[in-house]
């Protein structure tokens, strides 16, 4: 019988790469990361809902440890340690969250728009980003807070524009190689506008260097809030802060030392866990997976 072909011979499966995320997984620091970083995130979710007071409630007398009532004791004014450790941790983890999110999306439309259109735009554009990176992020962030005061949205806005210039210089170099692909110039060739091109087709084929940024910048960002809060230039009292307690039991740390490590150890472990995400995150964007696919 003519007609159609007859072969039957079975088709070598094509085996794809697996994505950025789910190779990241493989890595078991990655895993040790997400476990000690969904901790700390939980304990500040929840904190507050199974917290045994408010946080702004006298139960005890100032540096108590063994108080009656009180888990760790109490404060530096006579407040539950625990409660306000239970409060302390959604402000830190709101505060970094927002810079990196904010400061990783600016940088990302700079670099993609200095990387696609080159010329002078990409000179004004990288200069600008030149004079941000001449100032340190935690002196400039302490400079402005001298300046004009401790203030929760001028917090966000210091140290998102602090990260810009940084994530802004890894997304041109992506976006300087994703340009020279086909894709990119088949959509030039069919007109599509230039904004189009650079959010369907150059902006989800750098998604790999921008994930490892937001996992570098959300750590720097923990450092940097929990540190303003350490110098009385983040939140205020009365507010139930990590940093804030740090700055605010020091003192007493030889006889009351649950006020301080308490925030410690946490701000120390979500850090640990951030940067293994952000390890993993890096190497499999750098497509170190041999050895660890079963």
């Amino acid at each position: 019988m003519s007609g159609a072909s007859t072969n039957t011979s079975p088709k070598t499966p094509v085996r794809r790469r697996p994505g950025l995320l789910r190779t990241a997984w493989r890595f078991g620091r990655t895993k040790v990361g997400v476990a000690l970083t969904g901790l700390i995130v939980l304990i500040a979710v929840v904190g507050p809902f199974v917290a045994p007071y408010t946080p702004t409630e006298f139960v005890t007398k100032p540096f108590e440890a063994d108080a009656d009532g009180a888990l760790f004791g109490g404060d530096n004014r006579g407040r539950d340690v625990f409660t306000r450790f239970l409060w302390g941790g959604w402000t830190l983890l709101l505060l970094a969250g927002a810079s990196a999110g904010i400061g990783v999306a600016a940088g990302t439309v700079v670099g993609i728009i200095a990387g696609y259109r080159r010329g002078w735009v990409d000179d004004v554009l990288m200069r600008v980003n030149d004079v941000l990176l001449a100032f340190p992020q935690l002196i400039a962030a302490l400079l402005v807070m001298s300046i004009i005061g401790p203030k929760v949205w001028l917090i966000v806005a210091v140290i998102a524009v602090s990260h810009m210039p940084r994530v802004a210089r890894v997304i041109r170099e992506a976006t300087r190689k994703v340009i020279e692909q086909d894709y990119v110039k088949a959509a030039e060739a069919i007109g599509l506008p230039r904004w189009k091109i650079m959010a369907v087709e150059i902006l989800p084929n750098v998604t790999s260097p921008l994930l490892v940024e937001l996992g570098l910048r959300l750590t720097y960002s923990i450092g940097v809030v929990a540190v303003l809060g350490f110098l009385g230039m983040g939140l205020q009292p009365p507010t139930a802060d990590w940093g804030l307690m740090i700055n605010e039991n020091r003192q007493g740390i030889a006889v009351q030392p649950w006020a301080v490590a308490l925030p410690v150890a946490a701000i120390a472990v979500l850090t640990v866990g951030a940067n293994l995400i952000t390890d993993g995150l890096s190497r499999a964007a750098i497509g170190i997976d041999r050895g660890v696919e079963k």
